[in-house]
């Protein structure tokens, strides 16, 4: 989306908050215990309490609010009554949503209780490549560049990159162009991010996984190697500077 009025800006600005007020709170409220249907539904009631109607639902029908993973579970895991939440899990918890006519996009992935199980080195290494990634970004600037830094950044840290997911733009639709904001460099790819654009930036750092597979319910995805992935998202205005992160408030980087 390219934000042409302070409406517009105003519009995309308030769905952004939601979305990461949503996660934020639900990340918050996760406990041992607690099933993933549980914790989706607490979400579904703070989008619902904004106002906001759930992206996967609205454009999918998917069978949740948000999308939760949990442990070797890559993304757009079902938040089950039948997924029991442990004491040392990687949970990753995906909000988008529409308001208004606006959509955004965020997510982020966390250890419950204690790291018992050592995940938090990569969901460390997820978070502060999202970090490098996004405050690389300006107008002008080639998304396959991007792509390049989230891959050798990954590789110094000691992990991979899954190949075929990717950020995206966002704003009037969930899924907008650029479609493909990959983690690797795609010299195919000539686009360039340009001033004003909204788009969510996202990784998806990896143990040992590459591709993301589709699995027997028909919508999570599991890595084809197994091991673990963490995933951090904003979503972001494009400036010629210092982007600005519209779901600052989920408070990934804390």
């Amino acid at each position: 989306m390219l934000i042409t009025s302070a409406s517009e800006l105003e519009g995309i600005q308030k769905i952004s908050e939601a979305v990461a007020t949503t996660l934020k709170q639900m990340r918050d409220f996760a406990k041992a215990g607690m099933t993933a249907k549980e914790l989706d539904d607490f979400g579904g009631e703070i989008l619902n309490s904004l106002g906001a109607k759930s992206a996967p639902k609205l454009t999918y029908g998917f069978p949740g609010w948000t999308c939760i993973c949990v442990n070797h579970e890559v993304a757009h895991g079902i938040p089950s009554a039948g997924k029991v939440l442990k004491d040392g899990d990687l949970i990753n918890i995906d909000v988008s949503a529409e308001l208004d006519g606006f959509w955004s996009d965020n997510g982020g992935s966390f250890i419950l209780g204690d790291d018992t199980n050592n995940h938090q080195k990569l969901v460390n290494a997820s978070k502060n490549i999202l970090h490098k990634a996004i405050y690389r970004i300006r107008s002008g600037e080639k998304v396959s560049d991007i792509g390049r830094l989230i891959e050798v950044e990954a590789r110094k840290a000691g992990y991979r990159v899954i190949k075929n997911l990717a950020g995206h733009g966002v704003g009037r639709s969930l899924h907008e162009d650029p479609h493909e904001i990959l983690n690797w460099c795609d010299h195919d790819n000539k686009q360039r991010f340009r001033k004003n654009t909204v788009v969510a930036i996202e990784t998806f750092i990896s143990t040992a996984s590459t591709i993301a597979e589709k699995g027997k319910d028909g919508w999570t995805l599991l890595g084809n190697k197994g091991g673990y992935v963490a995933q951090h998202e904003h979503t972001i205005l494009v400036t010629d500077g210092k982007p600005v992160i519209l779901t600052a408030v989920n408070g990934i980087w804390d």
